[in-house]
């Protein structure tokens, strides 16, 4: 499909996706899709137009292109929710590339993203998330990837860690204290208290760990010795919801889910609850904390008491 980019429209894209990665320090998975959400956008013009989009078509751009590139996606079976993703893409190179090349992408720039309905976070019920973490060490095959397991999934119930994080400590974190300094997604800092629970579950993998930990390498190892990969967490979660008889929504995440929103049920504020998760935004946290009706009414009722 890059073949049908022109080299301008090439470097531009690389140039773009190299300054994501440098500045905003963007995931690499992210990344990827934004590369081929571009690609394939540009690939669309260049069928549309029967050539190659060069500087020239991209500071031309109509509103009737976009419909046109839309129409073509749905066509093609693409669902609401991943059209408005490859539009956010879309308008996130037209952007940066209006403020490189003084020019304004006014029509790529005001369409709006198709709706679709959010699926609400489904977090695990508290007795759930304790059985868990009793648990989820019963699947391993030696007692060091038991501790390891029974580490990792704790930080994301008592922490709200995301995996990635998680996975990301070095082992100059540990002894863990009493609070960690996270860079979550975009390169945004936050600071998390670690709870006891989670700082001796830490202390017991390390206690039983084989290899030996540089402290500027990974914390948490695979059976080899390399970085333990995500998905042998999620393996983990898997057996352990099996066993416990939970649902497929039982996932690594959902850990994370379940921290916010039981955290929110013991009284905790919501908007503090957003600074330990890290999003930018209050109705993020909102869906994801599993928030109830009657739960919000108790919390405005307490915050402003009729006179």
């Amino acid at each position: 499909m890059s073949l049908a980019l022109s080299p301008a429209a090439r470097d531009a894209l690389a140039d773009w996706l190299a300054e994501e990665r440098a500045l905003n320090a963007t995931a690499e998975a992210t990344l990827r899709a934004y590369g081929a959400d571009v690609t394939g956008f540009l690939a669309f013009l260049a069928e549309y137009d029967g050539a190659p989009a060069g500087p020239a078509r991209l500071a031309a751009m109509e509103l009737r292109d976009m419909r046109a590139w839309m129409a073509h996606e749905r066509g093609r079976g693409l669902g609401a929710r991943s059209l408005a993703r490859a539009l956010s893409a879309v308008k996130g190179f037209f952007r940066w590339y209006g403020r490189r090349a003084g020019i304004e992408p006014t029509a790529v720039l005001s369409v709006r993203a198709p709706k679709f309905r959010r699926k609400l976070p489904r977090p695990l019920t508290e007795d759930a998330a304790r059985e868990v973490l009793d648990t989820v060490g019963e699947t391993a095959r030696d007692p060091w990837i038991a501790a390891r397991d029974t580490a990792v999934v704790t930080l994301l119930y008592g922490c709200g860690l995301r995996i990635s994080e998680a996975l990301g400590l070095k082992a100059c974190d540990a002894p863990l204290p009493g609070s960690l300094r996270i860079t979550g997604k975009g390169g945004k800092e936050r600071i998390v208290p670690v709870l006891p629970a989670a700082r001796d579950a830490v202390d017991a993998y390390l206690a039983v760990c084989p290899f030996e930990l540089p402290p500027e390498g990974p914390l948490f190892r695979g059976a080899r010795g390399g970085a333990l990969n995500p998905r042998l967490v999620a393996r983990a979660m898997e057996q352990t919801r099996a066993r416990l008889g939970l649902p497929a929504s039982a996932t690594p995440h959902a850990l994370r889910h379940s921290f916010a929103t039981h955290l929110l049920g013991a009284g905790g504020d919501l908007r503090a609850i957003q600074e330990l998760l890290g999003h930018a935004s209050l109705s993020t946290t909102q869906a994801y904390t599993a928030v109830d009706t009657a739960r919000l009414m108790e919390v405005y009722e307490a915050a402003h008491p009729k006179a």
